[in-house]
């Protein structure tokens, strides 16, 4: 006669095996439950910014700045260009919450209105530099030879002309005191000096990208399989590059802002009637020791909307780079 409990326990199946067809593989997980799938370079890099709070900082920042320049009137229902004389300099109160300028006009409207024109140039000019320079990267870095020399040699062209220069000379030419263009026409001229100096940069990252993933081997894969040059570029090269494009597109969106605000501030940027903080600080410079207030309030507001963008660009390096992780 056997032992009871040691038939029981011969007899008694694993818990980590089925007791019967279509049984859970582990009953200890609810049925509904699945197991998580592995996360991608994206999926890591979002879980990583969900933890820091320069991510969150920097991007409710930028949202407000977005907003602002989208939606105006939901700020302010004061006028940006249209003043009273009476009001010139009259110090910020009850009745102007940042004062107003020489010419009467509230300074918190044009605080306000003048992100638009500063933000609206530079998301404009990084996505052509951007478009442009990335476009010029991967066709020398994937097809190199004489391809590679010749767009690398018109890049150094462009990297040897100084960027102020450059852009007061494209500005004072087609921008200057004696023209007649409209407020598109400006902002459009400043957005081409500003992509046609600097899209050599985003060239020559976009190159070295693709020079170090171009010879992997799921590149290699595809080309043995007879994918061709658009389909290995499009579904292969061009996701696995974009990760430092979009860190220095999104560190490059502050650097353009100051730099708008630096042209416009020399007086060939942009121009009355458009409203910018480069403007504004250009026309308070003669008024620093009687009314500080005209310089402060659109120059704090410039440096915010640059570290906004350039904290969040480094927080996305950080996030992508397994390196600093």
């Amino acid at each position: 006669m056997s032992d009871p409990s040691t038939a029981s326990i011969a007899s008694a199946p694993r818990p980590e095996q089925p007791t019967e067809i279509g049984a859970p593989v582990n009953p200890g997980v609810p049925g509904g439950a699945r197991a998580d799938k592995p996360r991608g370079l994206l999926g890591d890099a979002w879980r990583d910014l969900r933890r820091k709070p320069l991510f969150w900082i920097s991007a409710t920042f930028i949202v407000i700045f977005l907003v602002m320049a989208a939606f105006p009137s939901l700020f302010t229902n004061g006028d940006p260009v249209n003043g009273s004389l009476s009001n010139s300099r009259v110090e910020p109160g009850a009745n102007g919450w940042f004062g107003y300028d020489v010419q009467g006009r509230d300074v918190y409207a044009r605080v306000i209105y003048g992100a638009r024109a500063s933000i609206v140039v530079a998301v404009l000019s990084v996505a052509g530099t951007l478009l442009i320079g990335g476009t010029m990267g991967i066709i020398a870095g994937y097809r190199g030879g004489w391809v590679d020399g010749l767009l690398s040699r018109i890049a150094d062209v462009f990297f040897g002309l100084p960027f102020i220069l450059g852009a007061i000379v494209i500005l004072t030419t087609f921008n200057g005191s004696g023209s007649d263009n409209s407020t598109a026409e400006i902002m459009g001229l400043v957005m081409l000096s500003l992509t046609v100096l600097m899209w050599p940069v985003v060239m020559r990252l976009m190159r070295s990208s693709v020079l170090a993933t171009k010879e992997a081997d799921y590149i290699v894969a595809a080309r043995a399989l007879g994918a061709g040059t658009g389909r290995i570029i499009l579904k292969h090269l061009l996701p696995n590059c974009l990760a430092p494009l979009l860190v220095y597109g999104t560190i490059m969106v502050g650097s353009f802002i100051g730099a708008e605000a630096t042209l416009s501030f020399l007086g060939v940027g942009l121009k009355t009637p458009v409203v910018s903080w480069g403007i504004m600080i250009s026309e308070a410079q003669n008024y620093i020791r009687v009314s500080p207030f005209l310089l402060f309030f659109p120059a704090a507001f410039l440096v915010t909307a640059v570290l906004s963008f350039v904290m969040l660009g480094e927080a996305v390096r950080e996030a992508l780079d397994p390196k600093l992780r």
